[in-house]
Formats: structure tokens, C-alpha cells, sequence
């Protein structure tokens, strides 16, 4: 780990003085009590009794014809389990909603500097406020709607209280995060709507109490959002402005506009993709656009528009159509804010289909992934296509799809993956990324799979692409450049080269291509100006299905048998170096199965769902030379 003073000095650099200053007086804040005095416990004074309705409902013979009897099962099912205590925690595992907790009840900013300790610093904090987010919420509402029965909102109510009693305004560690509070502000301003007829005769007035607290909570620490510039800056000034259309108040509103046009037009980048390069933040920001579009009462500017409708479409351009699902690209932290729809969590097509109707004017097919729309009040689109215009990093086949990460970063990135290939084949996702798992646990699980070596690319003598200066810090960014190549051959359908040198003077450039055989073949080349030994390392992150592997003396070829017939995947190695040697390995699930390698026990694995990881085939070919050295890859694929 580099010293504390050269990563202050790096980070300075490269990331300039701004989200610096802002930071240290954040800190300074916490540290001289400040926030403290500005977020008191006390009750905040007298609350607007005039509260504006922002959004219409949708009825209950729309969600019935979209639903459809399977969606409307599904839907009924987990409303039923929230009725019974239990939630879908980060959409995956059934889990029971825990909302009181067993801490000491005191200020946020004794939690968020460290005074008290909520459970061993490895402790992963999403799993308190995850259930607090209210994310449940949405599935009663639906339910209710659809069927008039009363539990839903009981429930609701129920816990509700159960919050408000037992996390007073600034109290505990549901309020040190702006963020947090944010997303729970729109939960509830959404509930207000839906379960406005459902009341009893207090519950009214503790609703729009609570919703005005936490909009209090907000301005005080906006400085700490603006540091980050990512997803909490989003998400808190959307709060904003939604308290400020819903209390009619023009402080908040003006500030939330404000801050709101700021971040859609300075992180969302010229071709489409989220400063942080996350699909899963990818899909939060556009939510919150979606919920923005839903009630606004100002005309959003042009560029604002453009910026929105850039991502819309950069989503819609890496959707896999055949499953829903989306490469699992950088942090995933099992975010869902608006949860409007019955499709599973990794099923992306809801928002893809709603911002692409609201910001694109275009749409998916229609499906039980309509429902998100409907809610955001949008109508089918007159035009439907089955994907949208391919981004340069993408490459279609006839019944397969890749994905080449190749970037040029301007602020902070998830994962030191550059040139990683995601690659798809009718609906199953055969080199795939590793995703997050967990941000905080005991070593090696301290968020480990930011690293280069789980991706679908080439490693240099086992160093990652860029420095990992802190859990969430990366530097020395390594740009990468891409290009479209146009061929002439008629069995070629596309070809895209890109290339970057993160390990300094070893350039390492890839070239995919896809044939209209449904073969994709990827050349690896990696080129040192000088004579020099380097061990370079070809890595793959395989489905976990049956393999067998044979070795040739020029190739290796690995054989899988995917749930669509026989997936071959042959690998060979050269150098032009006499010094060269290769080794060949795989890893499941921590534990070399094949073969020889230094192995870490988060290799083998892949996460779909935050805090859930399943085992993967980490296959790997390693060659050592002290010149040039090239991989080159082929997978065929069963016509």
C-alpha cells in the first residue's frame, strides 16, 4: 500500500483540488460539531399541513392487463411475505424487516465519526440501511392497488411506525447518510400517494412530518454529495426538489434544480455512460430521472435532456434482450430505489423500457416489464426495437453479443478492468464479471473484485491496471482508446480493436472479432519496447457448468456444456522470445481444480446479488517472455 502522503498528493493531482476542499470541510464539520448544531434532535418546528399531490395512479385494470395472471402471482407472493415480516434483502435472500436495531440512540454524527461503533468495524452497514430505504414499500403499494386489500397498507403503516419510534429525526445510524435519507424521502412521498385513503386519523400528519425531516436532513451535508459527484449528489438533490414540489417550498425546490441539472449534465459522459461506470448506478440514475420526469414542474434544459437521453440510451445499447440482464459492470450494490415492476432484481429491461420510452421514444416489445412504465406514467412507444444502436464497444452476432470495456476515465472509477469482454450467447452470460459481493469484510472479502485479475483480460506480472489506493479509491487511471474496423470480408460481421498501457511500458491491444459462423475470436498482443522478462496472464470468468479440458501442443481447448449445447473455447499462446513457458489452470469457488497457480480465495467466483457469490470456472493461461508476446482466443458455439 502506497503511503498516505503520496495518495494524498495522487489523488490531488488527479482528481484536482475541488472534491478535495469540499471533503475537508465536510470533516471539519463533523469535527467541530457544526452538523450537530445544525441537525438537532428536537422537533424541527411547525410542519406544512399543505401537501401538493405530484403524480396520478395508475388503475387497477391497467396493472391487471399488464400483470397478467403470473406477474399478478408473483406480485401478490412477496407482498404477502412483507406482510409476514420477511423482505428480499438486495433482491435475492428472504430476509426478516429489521427497522428498530440494538444501538445506542444518539446523534448521526457520533455513528458517522466513529464514537460509537455499530458492531465490529468489518461490520457491512447496507445491511442495516437497506430495509430502511423502504424499498419494500413499493411492492404493498402495487398490491394494494391492484387488490384493495387492506393488510397492505396495515403493514405498511405498521412499519412505518415502527421506524419513526424507533429512529427519531437525526437519531441513529439511518441519518448519517444523505444519501440514504434521500431515497427514503422519495419511498414515502410515493406512500403518501398510494396510501393516502388508508390512514388513520395521526397517521397523516406523521407522515408528512417524517418526509419533512428528512428533508432537513439533506441541505446541511450536500457539501460531502458534492465531493463524491456520483449517485448520492443525484439522489439527494432529486429529494430535494421532490420535498420542494410536495411542500411547495422554493428554497428546496430551487436547490434540488439546481444540483439535479448539475449532475445529469457533468456525469453522464459524451457517449452515454455514468461517471461511475457501474450498470447497477447506471440503472439508479436513470430512475431517478424517471421519477423527476414523473413530477416535474419546470422545463429541464437542453442539455440536461441530451445528457438523460445519452443514457438512456448507453443502458438500452448493453441490454441483453434474450434474459433482461446487463454485463455486471463495476460496483453493484444491490440498488433498486423505485422497485416498480415484477421482474426479478437483475432484470433490467423495466427501466430500459421506461427511459427509453420517456427519453428516447422508443421502446422494448411489451412484456410484464411495462409495469415500471406505467407507473411513470408513460405510454407505449409507436416505435419498438428489439436493441438499440450499438455503442463502439459493442458487437452483435447472430444469436450472441459482446461487450468490450474500453474507457477514458474523468473522475472516480468501480474496477481496474479495462479491456474485460463481456460475451453472451442466446440469453447466457459466458465471460462474465465478477461483480462487487461485499464493500466491507474481513480480509481477502474487503471488496476484492475490484481487481484486475478476476477480469476478462490480460494481467502483467500480477499487477493490477491502476493503484488501488483505498476500498473505494483507484488511481492513476489507464485510459484506453478503441475503434470500429471495417472489413471487407463478407464471413466477418464486426470488428473492434482497443488497446491501453496501465502497466507502463507494456502495451497491451485487443482485437474481437465475430464471424458469421457464431465464432468470436479475440488476439491478445502484448508489446514491450525493450527486452525485458514479464509474465503475462490470460484470464477468463467462465459460467460453472461441466468442462473437460485437452492440451495440444500448440492450443489448449476447453469444452462446456452450457444449457444450450457444447461451448468450445481454444486458447493458444506465442512469443517471439526463445524464453517463453505456459501454464494452464483453472479455479472454482477459491480452490485450483486444474493445473498450477498462486491462487486467492476470492477467484472462481461471481456475484450477482450484493452479499450472495456463486461459483465460477476462473481459467487462466500464462506465458513468460522478455519480448512480444500474443493470446489468442476462439469461441464456437453450437449452431
Amino acid at each position: 500500500m502506497k503511503s498516505k502522503f503520496l495518495i494524498s498528493l495522487k489523488f490531488l493531482f488527479q482528481l484536482g483540488l475541488r472534491p478535495l476542499v469540499l471533503y475537508a470541510v465536510y470533516k471539519f464539520g463533523l469535527l467541530t460539531g457544526h452538523y450537530k448544531r445544525v441537525t438537532p434532535a428536537a422537533h424541527p418546528g411547525l410542519i406544512p399541513a399543505y401537501s401538493s399531490r405530484l403524480f396520478s395512479l395508475p388503475s387497477r385494470e391497467q396493472l391487471s392487463q399488464i400483470l397478467g395472471e403470473e406477474g399478478k402471482a408473483y406480485l401478490l407472493k412477496e407482498a404477502d411475505e412483507i406482510v409476514n415480516g420477511k423482505f428480499r434483502l438486495f433482491g435475492a435472500e428472504l430476509v426478516d424487516i429489521d427497522l428498530t436495531g440494538d444501538w445506542k440512540l444518539a446523534h448521526w454524527t457520533d455513528f458517522e465519526t466513529g464514537k460509537i461503533v455499530l458492531r465490529p468495524l468489518t461490520f457491512d452497514i447496507k445491511y442495516i440501511w437497506e430495509p430502511a430505504r423502504f424499498g419494500w414499500a413499493f411492492t404493498l403499494g402495487r398490491a394494494y392497488q391492484l387488490t384493495q386489500d387492506e393488510r397492505y397498507p396495515r403493514t405498511f403503516w405498521k412499519y412505518f411506525e415502527a421506524f419513526t419510534q424507533n429512529n427519531p429525526a437525526n437519531l441513529g445510524p439511518h441519518w448519517m447518510n444523505g444519501q440514504e435519507v434521500a431515497i427514503r424521502l422519495m419511498s414515502l412521498v410515493w406512500c403518501a400517494h398510494v396510501f393516502s385513503n388508508t390512514q388513520k386519523e395521526n397517521h397523516s400528519s406523521q407522515l408528512l412530518a417524517s418526509i419533512f425531516q428528512h428533508a432537513m436532513r439533506i441541505p446541511p451535508t450536500l457539501i460531502y454529495a458534492r465531493s463524491q459527484n456520483n449517485n448520492h449528489l443525484v439522489t439527494e438533490a432529486a429529494a430535494l426538489y421532490t420535498a420542494g414540489l410536495f411542500f411547495n417550498d422554493q428554497y428546496w425546490r430551487k436547490l434540488g434544480w439546481k444540483w439535479l441539472n448539475w449532475s445529469f449534465q457533468n456525469q453522464i459522459g459524451g457517449y452515454g455512460e455514468y461517471i461511475q461506470h457501474s450498470t447497477n448506478y447506471h440503472r439508479l440514475i436513470l430512475q431517478t430521472a424517471l421519477w423527476i420526469n414523473l413530477i416535474k414542474q419546470d422545463v429541464l434544459p437542453l442539455k440536461t435532456s441530451q445528457a438523460i437521453g445519452r443514457s438512456a440510451h448507453w443502458l438500452f445499447s448493453v441490454l441483453d434482450n434474450s434474459s433482461g440482464l446487463a454485463p455486471n459492470l463495476g460496483a453493484n450494490d444491490g440498488a433498486l430505489i423505485f422497485p416498480l415492476s415484477s421482474s426479478v432484481y437483475e432484470d433490467y429491461r423495466p427501466t430500459v423500457q421506461a427511459a427509453a420510452r420517456a427519453f428516447l421514444r422508443t421502446g422494448l416489445t411489451a412484456g410484464i416489464w411495462d409495469e415500471m412504465s406505467l407507473w411513470f406514467g408513460l405510454k407505449p412507444a409507436a416505435r419498438v426495437v428489439d436493441s438499440s444502436a450499438y455503442l463502439t464497444e459493442n458487437l452483435r452476432g447472430q444469436n450472441s453479443w459482446a461487450y468490450l470495456r474500453a474507457s477514458h476515465f474523468k473522475s472516480r472509477l468501480s474496477h481496474m478492468d479495462q479491456l474485460s469482454l463481456d460475451l453472451w450467447w442466446r440469453g447466457l452470460n459466458i465471460t462474465q464479471d465478477a461483480g462487487t459481493f461485499l464493500y466491507n469484510a474481513q480480509p481477502p472479502w474487503d471488496n476484492p473484485l475490484v481487481t484486475t485479475r478476476v477480469h476478462n483480460t490480460v494481467t502483467v506480472d500480477g499487477r493490477d491496471q491502476m493503484t488501488r489506493a483505498g476500498r473505494f479509491l483507484v488511481l492513476d487511471w489507464a485510459n484506453a482508446h478503441i475503434k470500429n474496423i471495417i472489413e471487407t470480408d463478407e464471413n466477418i460481421l464486426g470488428r473492434i480493436q482497443a488497446h491501453h498501457c496501465g502497466y507502463g511500458r507494456v502495451k497491451h491491444e485487443r482485437t474481437v472479432t465475430v464471424y458469421q459462423n457464431e465464432c468470436w475470436r479475440i488476439e491478445d498482443r502484448l508489446t514491450s519496447p525493450r527486452r525485458a522478462s514479464h509474465t503475462y496472464c490470460l484470464h477468463w470468468l467462465l459460467p460453472d457448468y461441466p468442462w473437460e479440458l485437452e492440451e495440444h501442443e500448440s492450443a489448449v481447448s476447453l469444452k462446456l456444456a452450457s444449457p444450450h449445447g457444447l461451448i468450445r473455447v481454444t486458447i493458444s499462446a506465442h512469443s517471439s522470445s526463445h524464453t517463453s513457458h505456459s501454464g494452464i489452470s483453472i479455479v472454482r469457488a477459491g480452490e485450483l481444480i486444474y493445473g498450477y497457480r498462486e491462487t486467492h480465495p476470492y477467484e472462481g467466483w461471481v456475484s450477482r446479488f450484493y452479499g450472495q457469490k456463486s461459483p465460477a470456472l476462473s481459467f487462466a493461461i500464462e506465458i513468460t517472455s522478455d519480448l512480444h508476446s500474443t493470446f489468442s482466443t476462439e469461441f464456437f458455439f453450437p449452431k
